[in-house]
């Protein structure tokens, strides 16, 4: 069967817009200025419009949909003894041709974008183990103030009180506080959801994810509550242009401490701990071991209930997965893949230094 005429304009299309994305990576301000501050804007706040009242993930079943699809043709392929394989591969690329397409222009040219930092004026500078010792304590007094409000005793781990539902409700205020000191993270049509593949993330290591085809923010509902609303927070920083995964995890952070409800603030400088620990650690562990003890063993309990949370999910795939999710992330600007989730740390010391 010869190929349609479509199918192979679309499939010559696919190089073509490798080059061109090759090529605006390299202008970051004009991505900045008429993608990330233009269009995508616009972009994002239609696919919330259409997609944001339906109560579970559009993203998720279309995924489902698509993979149903692909091994459908493989199948016929098989059945047909590739009668028509020509046709059904220049088929198949011009399918990759347009979702190569949507990937970016729906969302992952912000990967492209200015840093975080310059947009905030946050001097973003190499950071000194005395620098990161310093912020670490401060973040540790506001977990522990923030941690013995909640529970009134320093040794009892919090109860989250809310459902997932109520706290996809509460990221909006959030946000809205947040874009009173920092209007450019200002977030409208407001759409969380969990996940349909919850279970799989579970497996995976992974507490959320954007769909960039749809939009959708979407969160593992399987998390332990105590985290939940930073990752909600990170998942709509993704969704109002922050690609890279540090600066959503610096906004999602802001949004956390800026809200009035004291559980998101509690998850917000649980996360900064979390992270400025890592980074203790790599560098001095006997130093790390000394500072971990100044928590109150009540969040020292709650961490640990999630540590054992991912450890019932550890598999022999997940690292596979992993290093699949780390060369995506280096493909798109971002070198030291999932490492770049601990860049936050420059971030969390540029802020609480110019504070």
């Amino acid at each position: 069967m010869k190929p349609h005429k479509k199918h192979v304009i679309l499939a010559i299309l696919l190089p073509l817009q490798i080059i061109f994305v090759q090529y605006i990576s390299k202008k970051t301000d004009f991505i900045e200025r008429y993608y990330s501050n233009g269009v995508y804007p616009y972009i994002s706040r239609f696919f919330r419009f259409i997609l944001g009242w339906i109560p579970f993930s559009f993203g998720d079943l279309l995924g489902f949909f698509l993979i149903g699809l692909f091994i459908y043709e493989i199948f016929t392929l098989f059945k047909t003894k590739f009668k028509n394989f020509f046709s059904k591969s220049i088929q198949f690329i011009a399918f990759l041709s347009i979702i190569y397409g949507c990937f970016y222009w729906f969302w992952a040219f912000n990967y492209f974008r200015k840093p975080l930092a310059e947009n905030l004026n946050l001097s973003q500078t190499k950071y000194t183990t005395e620098q990161l010792i310093s912020v670490t304590e401060k973040i540790i007094t506001l977990l522990n103030n923030t941690h013995l409000k909640i529970t009134k005793n320093d040794t009892l781990k919090i109860k989250v009180p809310y459902s997932s539902t109520e706290i996809y409700k509460k990221t909006k205020p959030a946000y809205k506080k947040l874009a009173l000191a920092y209007p450019q993270l200002a977030y409208k049509n407001a759409s969380v959801k969990s996940s349909i593949v919850s279970l799989f993330q579970s497996y995976n290591g992974t507490a959320g994810y954007l769909n960039p085809i749809t939009g959708e923010a979407q969160v593992n509902y399987m998390l332990p509550k105590a985290g939940f609303p930073a990752t909600a927070c990170h998942e709509i920083a993704h969704q109002i242009g922050w690609s890279a995964e540090n600066d959503a995890n610096f906004v999602g952070f802001l949004a956390c401490i800026y809200s009035d409800d004291i559980y998101f603030n509690y998850s917000g400088y649980r996360m900064a701990y979390r992270y400025c620990m890592r980074e203790i650690r790599k560098r001095d562990k006997e130093l790390f071991n000394t500072i971990k003890k100044t928590v109150h063993k009540g969040i020292s309990k709650e961490l640990y209930d999630n540590y054992l949370f991912w450890k019932k999910y550890e598999n022999p795939i997940e690292p596979y997965l992993k290093k699949g999710y780390n060369s995506y992330l280096k493909a798109n600007n971002q070198t030291k893949g999932i490492e770049s989730y601990s860049y936050v740390v420059d971030l969390l010391i540029a802020h609480f230094e110019q504070k």
